[in-house]
């Protein structure tokens, strides 16, 4: 019994010290309070699974009070949930909310997503029958890194798990047909949000639809626009002039329903209130993490 109190006297010391160096880190040069998670394995004294629920607890605070900050660093990110995942490697949470932190990028998350793919490989090593984490791998190669075959393989490799959804060979063949294709962004978020109880994700899943479906409709217009100018020998002046040629039926507006802009190159853009936001996607992908 006198393990108890020796384990929480340990927690209170270990809880100190994360606060107090999160305060006190420099941005520059962020280190963990700790050495390694083998040596914090060695001190839980048999008690892994709640030290690990304190470490991605704190994983979580420590993400959710850098988000949305300007200049944000992340660096202790991974190592929190390195510590995590050792410690308790059946902690799914930790694989799929901690893969979302890292991966994102701005005053989102990290912007590391090969540490994000080595995290949730480590976790389909521990839980091979989990196939939510193969979504998780699939996704990641996918949106990351263009990736397509690997994003396949992890797709129909989650399908072969005993309770995989019917639509992971689905996409995992649409990843090797269409990788590259806005259908295939499409229906990735759309599985996204389908699948995700989680507000937040949901959120980022509906939020990229939206920036999707701009994106298509920019292209369609611009599209639309230049064959006015072959009519006509000029690019249209408004949306106006291309409903009355007959190539529009109105006047279009974006997925939050504000009227998109024509440029005088014929070129359609968001209005600069909407609240639609095209997604970024790498024009050069980071490098693939080595196993």
């Amino acid at each position: 019994m006198m393990a108890i109190p020796v384990l929480f006297a340990l927690l209170f010391v270990l809880q100190t010290r994360i606060d107090a160096r999160a305060q006190a880190e420099a941005q520059a040069q962020e280190e963990l309070m700790l050495r390694s998670p083998a040596a914090i394995e060695k001190m839980s004294l048999g008690y892994n699974s709640l030290l690990a629920d304190v470490y991605w607890t704190r994983a979580v605070q420590y993400y959710g009070e850098r988000f949305a900050t300007p200049h944000a660093t992340f660096g202790l990110l991974w190592p929190l949930l390195d510590i995590s995942t050792t410690l308790d490697p059946k902690l799914l949470p930790a694989y799929h909310f901690g893969a979302i932190f890292l991966s994102q990028s701005g005053n989102s998350g990290a912007d590391r997503p090969d540490l994000a793919v080595k995290l949730v490989k480590r976790g389909i090593a521990a839980n091979p029958k989990r196939w939510g984490l193969y979504a998780d791998l699939a996704f990641l190669y996918y949106w990351h890194f263009q990736d397509y075959k690997d994003a396949a393989a992890a797709y129909l490799a989650g399908s072969k798990v005993a309770d995989g959804p019917a639509w992971m060979p689905i996409m995992a063949a649409r990843m090797e047909q269409k990788g590259g294709s806005i259908d295939t962004s499409r229906l990735v978020w759309s599985q996204i949000y389908e699948s995700s109880a989680n507000e937040k994700i949901r959120k980022m899943a509906l939020d990229t639809l939206k920036g999707l479906k701009a994106e298509e409709d920019e292209a369609d217009l611009n599209n639309l626009a230049d064959q006015y100018r072959q009519r006509f020998g000029r690019f249209p002046s408004s949306f106006a002039e291309m409903r009355d040629a007959g190539l529009l039926r109105g006047i279009p507006v974006d997925p939050e329903g504000y009227p998109y802009v024509l440029g005088a190159d014929g070129k359609t853009s968001l209005d600069p209130h909407s609240p639609v936001v095209i997604p970024e996607v790498p024009k050069t992908p980071p490098p693939l993490p080595k196993d």
